[in-house]
């Protein structure tokens, strides 16, 4: 069958969403119109998206479980994906709907997974430790609000990150628990003689429950924990194709729900999420992403002070945001100030007129110009 059939097939019972049909055609509907945006989700804008996530939201709370589960499998491992219901059947009850999208989704934030984490029951909790990548503000809810089999899975996970304050909650509960002592203990990154003089004095306590556990402790290369801080500082310079894919479709996720804006960059911001922060600000401009990764590229500090000041943001703001952002290379404090100084003279209007006027001429005529060079070439 075609994807033209199937759409007609999808679209052909919109009587269901006023009540006007049976049961087995609301779950087809529901089922139809999920399998066809997984076909089609690469080529969708927003405005299709947008009907393709109210009408799946309203069928979600029509159809039974099993039409949910087989909806969230279809979507969990998608790129770009509605993001209300996403969300809607991330945060479902019965876990078998939620856990697709728990443990595979890369639409859901690490916001959204965190008030999972907090709302949500212990299962959902071992679903998200599970996730190929925990970053450490989710690890760190998990150690919060989870229970032993969340947290266990959790430090099982290789790819989970944990920050000094996780490490020292970890630490107290291992104490306690043999299992966890151990689990920690088999983690190669973590240098456990460099934490001893850092961490509380619970840390020296689990130092000798772990040496209890087994005393044949891997020895660990000097300073490994200052190498990998020193490497995650470097790492926020410079951009990553990859980190920015995933940072693009989870900020227009959050712009599907309407949910993209000032807070949300001050989020960003605080938590140093700069290929988010950059993929808000392309997504809030109206640019194509290629536009605002040139400048990433290029220290192009002028065209991103002009287009910041034009979006509106306070001058606190532009300045967190100019230190997350994934530039190329580090802006220096004189490079900051210079972005600082011409933020403040110049004025609103002025900047919207001269972004409008780039808008208009300029993005087309530079992509016409690097047309004919290649041509040329």
């Amino acid at each position: 069958m075609s994807e033209l059939d199937e759409g007609q097939r999808a679209f052909s019972s919109f009587r269901v969403l006023n009540g006007e049909d049976n049961h087995s055609e609301r779950e087809q509907l529901f089922r139809n119109m999920a399998q066809l945006f997984s076909y089609v989700s690469d080529r969708c804008d927003d405005e299709q998206v947008a009907q393709y996530d109210e009408v799946l939201c309203q069928l979600a709370e029509l159809v039974e479980v099993e039409a949910r589960v087989h909806v969230a499998k279809l979507l969990a491992p998608l790129e770009r994906a509605p993001g209300t219901v996403v969300v809607k059947l991330a945060n479902d009850d019965n876990i078998e709907v939620a856990k697709p999208l728990l443990e595979f989704s890369n639409v859901l934030s690490d916001d959204d997974l965190i008030d999972i984490i907090g709302r949500q029951s212990e299962q959902h909790r071992v679903a998200i430790a599970g996730r190929t990548s925990v970053a450490e503000r989710v690890g760190e809810a998990i150690v919060e609000h989870g229970e032993k089999s969340s947290v266990v899975r959790l430090v099982r996970n290789s790819n989970a990150e944990f920050d000094k304050a996780t490490l020292e909650k970890l630490v107290e509960r291992a104490t306690k628990d043999a299992e966890i002592a151990a689990d920690l203990r088999g983690r190669p990154e973590i240098d456990w003689k460099s934490l001893r003089g850092e961490i509380d004095s619970v840390a020296s306590k689990v130092l000798e429950h772990l040496g209890q556990v087994n005393r044949a402790i891997d020895p660990v290369a000097a300073g490994k924990v200052n190498a990998v801080v020193y490497n995650r500082m470097r790492n926020r310079a410079g951009f990553s194709a990859t980190e920015w894919k995933v940072a693009y479709n989870q900020v227009k996720a959050l712009s599907d729900r309407k949910q993209l804006d000032d807070r949300a960059l001050a989020r960003f911001a605080r938590f140093g999420y700069g290929h988010h922060a950059a993929a808000a600000l392309t997504v809030m401009l109206r640019v194509g992403p290629e536009v605002f990764v040139k400048w990433l590229a290029g220290q192009d500090y002028v065209a991103i002070t002009v287009a910041l000041k034009a979006a509106g943001l306070s001058p606190d703001l532009f300045e967190a945001i100019v230190a997350t952002l994934p530039w190329r290379d580090l802006p220096t404090d004189a490079d900051k100030k210079m972005m600082v100084s011409r933020f403040e003279a110049i004025d609103k209007d002025e900047a919207s007129g001269i972004f409008e006027l780039w808008r208009a001429h300029a993005f087309r005529k530079r992509a016409v110009s690097e047309e004919r060079q290649a041509v040329v070439a």
